[in-house]
């Protein structure tokens, strides 16, 4: 060759180089037999390989594994046959990701027709690929979602006529999936002939008031199987206000249907059950809003492990157990901790404020009445018993029901049934009985106010809750866990207590026991404005500003009020006689107070013999 033939033939390909590189997308030359003769820059830079390295290595191993076997078997027919080809595979880019391309190859020929190269195009159709991916998919959720609750969709073209139809209207149908409806007959011809006229009408009148359709009807199928369905369509109107097609949803209700006509026909029995699930739900969402004062029990004390040992104990069987403790210690928590590691847990705590109740109700609220029972009892009622049955019952205050209710409670624990006010047939009950009393039983039962036989029936197993002054080493955990949920409650940021508080905590004996800890901690974060918490001193004092003028004043008056009343009830604190009716005062708050102002009132129990 000589040399004005190789410049020629150098610019030739530096010509076709710049064209290559000029075209849009990956462009190959290859020989006929399908060798890499020539690329422009962007195959290289896909392939991250040199030219050199293409003629090596070519590019089917860069094909996706899952289209490989196609892409080469197209390739191979187009060399053999001499026929454009195009085909849609993935090709493997330098850094090891995949993308979608459209591959089209055509061939160069002679004069004698022989093809001498191919030309080969790589079109970037990713997104492409992806959006149809994602229509793809979106379709299928479409389909999946109407067949799985019985919903097809349909469009009914006003102007032709033509109907069409979701996979899942043929499926409700029973027809194969590949049937053409045509035109609105398809869901004529299978309407039940005593629902047809009347859908037909609903139909027409939304075509002429362009307005919404719905109806509700029977379709009957070949094999004589009836459905119900719930079908609802929207006008689709043109520029002229005309309607141009109907678009709707149809949903079988076969089984809510059914369902309703059992239900009806099983109406008596079904109230019957739905007003014990209401009462149960409400007795429900009643402890509930009640146990959110105290969500769990806080502390690790000695004296609180003990009474936890007893609830671990006691918890899985079926007795009876009575908690006895002050004002504010948590009884009802412990009758929810019972209740919860009990084989009950799953059945409803029903809780019931003895001392809440007048006197001339409780037997009412306890076992129900019947309707017309009294005056004022305008329907049946039934008792806290019957709500807890299976469950648990939970009697606090249990010292403060009056003596002809301590004997129906008697006959309930012993039998094992009720009878409402009113009515004659005794009801059997399944229920765990938890009382708690702040007061004295034992003293209650010795003076003739509280039944003994009834105290041993309830008595079966004690327990004992501590007063928050026994429990000083949990007075931190509770104040921190107090602070705590207040603070997430308001919003605030505090992120410690001040030492000083804690330590006037600890030394405060707390008359009003968790709750007055309770309500004073949630006091102290109203008013935190800082990340440090503080208790007013004050609060602690168990006085209010005035009593610092004559403090001392105040509490020899207070001695002097507390030491005439134990004069008058010969050292008797709790009970109907005792010091604390008498001042009107829980017994609890007054033991605290004779300890406060140590007064001696066996001297008073001495001076009566």
């Amino acid at each position: 060759m000589t040399a004005t033939s190789s410049d020629e033939l150098t610019r030739s390909e530096q010509e076709a180089q710049l064209i290559l590189d000029a075209l849009p997308g990956l462009v190959a030359i290859m020989s006929p037999r399908g060798e890499v003769e020539l690329v422009n820059d962007r195959v290289l830079e896909y392939f991250g390989r040199t030219l050199d390295d293409l003629k090596r290595w070519g590019t089917s191993d860069a094909v996706h594994p899952d289209e490989r076997p196609g892409a080469v078997a197209a390739w191979m027919r187009a060399v053999e046959t001499g026929e454009p080809y195009a085909f849609e595979h993935r090709l493997r880019r330098a850094d090891g990701v995949y993308r979608w391309f459209l591959s089209r190859g055509g061939p160069e020929r002679d004069a004698a027709g022989r093809v001498v190269r191919w030309f080969n195009v790589l079109t970037d159709i990713d997104e492409r690929k992806q959006a149809e991916e994602k229509l793809r998919r979106s379709q299928a959720f479409l389909v999946e979602a109407q067949r799985m609750s019985h919903t097809g969709s349909w469009q009914h073209n006003i102007v032709t006529g033509e109907l069409t139809v979701s996979p899942e209207v043929l499926r409700i149908r029973g027809v194969g999936p590949d049937f053409r409806p045509g035109s609105i007959d398809f869901f004529w011809k299978d309407m039940h002939p005593d629902d047809l006229a009347r859908v037909q009408l609903a139909y027409a009148t939304a075509q002429r008031d362009k307005r919404e359709f719905a109806a509700e009807y029977r379709i009957l199928l070949p094999n004589a199987t009836v459905k119900h369905m719930h079908t609802v369509g929207h006008p689709v109107l043109g520029d002229a206000g005309e309607v141009l097609e109907f678009a709707g949803t149809g949903i079988e209700v076969t089984e809510q249907v059914e369902a309703r006509l059992k239900l009806e026909a099983a109406l008596e029995e079904n109230q019957r059950l739905k007003d014990r699930l209401e009462d149960e739900n409400l007795a429900l969402r009643d402890e509930v809003v009640k146990a959110s004062m105290f969500e769990e029990i806080v502390g690790s004390s000695t004296a609180l492990q003990e009474t936890l040992t007893n609830i671990s104990m006691v918890a899985p069987t079926d007795s009876t157990v009575m908690i006895a403790g002050e004002t504010g210690t948590g009884k009802e928590l412990i009758a929810r901790a019972i209740h919860r590691r009990s084989l009950r847990a799953d059945r409803a705590f029903v809780g019931v404020n003895c001392a809440a109740i007048p006197v001339g109700l409780i037997t009412s609220e306890l076992f129900g009445h019947e309707r017309g029972a009294f005056t004022g009892a305008t329907q049946l009622r039934r008792g806290r018993f019957e709500l807890a049955h299976q469950g648990t019952i939970f009697l606090d205050e249990i010292g403060e029901i009056p003596a002809e209710t301590q004997l129906a409670l008697l006959r309930v624990l012993q039998e094992r049934q009720i009878e409402r006010i009113g009515g004659g047939d005794p009801i059997p009950v399944d229920v765990r009985v938890i009382a708690a009393t702040n007061r004295d039983l034992t003293a209650a039962v010795a003076a003739g106010t509280f039944r003994a036989d009834l105290f041993y029936r309830l008595n079966v197993f004690p327990v004992d809750v501590p007063p928050l002054r026994q429990r000083q080493d949990d007075i931190p955990l509770l104040v921190e866990y107090f602070v705590r949920r207040f603070a997430e409650k308001m919003k605030k940021r505090i992120r410690r207590v001040d030492q000083r508080a804690l330590e006037r905590c600890k030394e405060y004996p707390w008359p009003g026991n968790i709750r007055e800890l309770q309500n004073i901690v949630e006091r102290a974060v109203i008013l935190c404005s800082s990340e440090t918490l503080t208790i007013d001193e004050a609060w602690l004092s168990g006085q209010g500003p005035e009593s610092e003028v004559l403090p001392d004043a105040l509490r020899d008056q207070e001695k002097t009020l507390i030491e005439a009343a134990l004069a008058r009830s010969r050292g008797k604190v709790a009970g109907e006689d005792g010091a604390a009716a008498q001042l009107g005062i829980p017994p609890s708050t007054l033991e605290s107070k004779i300890r406060q102002l140590k007064i001696d009132k066996q001297r008073y129990t001495r001076s009566s013999r």
